[in-house]
This record gives C-alpha cells, sequence and structure tokens, in this order.
C-alpha cells in the first residue's frame, strides 16, 4: 500500500500534540489553551484520515476542508502558545512549521479537488 503522506504528516502531528497537551496540562497547569490545541490538533488528523474513505468527491472535499480549518486554528493557538511564552520558541516554530506544511499540503489538495470539479 502506497504511503498517503497526508495521513501519515497529520497522525505524526497528533503525537506531537498530545505529548505537549500533556506538558501543558502536567508542568505548566495550563487546562483551558491545553485543551483547544489537543482538540484542533488531533482534528486536524483524523478529517484527513475520514476523507480518505469518502464515497464522494463532495465528502472528500467537506472533510478535507474541515482538516484545513482544523489546522488553521491549531496554528492560532501555537502561535498564543508561543507569544504568552508557555512553550519554549524552538518547540513552538517546530510545531507551528509541521502545520503550516500541513496546511500547504491540504490546501494543494483542496485546489486539485476544485480544479476537478
Amino acid at each position: 500500500m502506497k504511503e498517503n503522506i497526508i495521513l501519515t504528516k497529520t497522525y505524526s502531528f497528533a503525537l506531537r500534540i498530545i505529548k505537549l497537551y500533556k506538558y501543558l496540562s502536567d508542568d505548566k497547569k495550563e487546562y483551558t489553551l491545553s485543551k483547544q490545541i489537543l482538540r484542533s490538533g488531533t482534528s486536524i488528523g483524523a478529517n484527513a484520515e475520514e476523507a480518505s474513505g469518502s464515497i464522494s468527491k463532495k465528502e472528500f472535499r467537506a472533510k478535507l476542508f474541515i482538516s484545513y480549518k482544523e489546522a488553521r486554528e491549531t496554528h492560532y493557538w501555537l502561535r498564543l502558545l508561543k507569544d504568552s511564552d508557555y512553550i519554549e520558541l524552538k518547540l513552538a516554530n517546530s510545531l507551528i512549521e509541521d502545520v503550516e506544511e500541513i496546511m500547504k499540503i491540504l490546501g494543494a489538495i483542496l485546489k486539485t479537488v476544485s480544479s476537478k470539479e
């Protein structure tokens, strides 16, 4: 079976987000932002996974668009965590780079799917 790059990247990113959540809640005692980032950061891959099992192009595009929107939201929370000094600059920048790459890939897939309709 051929590797699906977006599923692989979003799954790996979700694992990093789970570790971030544990760090924020256990070490920093931050519960509100940590739950937000956990929800949106893991939802990216969950919706991409759902999209891969879609039965129509319309459903595929809709699920992938939700995944893209969750990535945008996650980008926001990561910037907020960085700028409020909850997470170190190096970690924040690494996570932000990852989610920006995911947004670019999702955007390209959505653009391709939309152009074929």
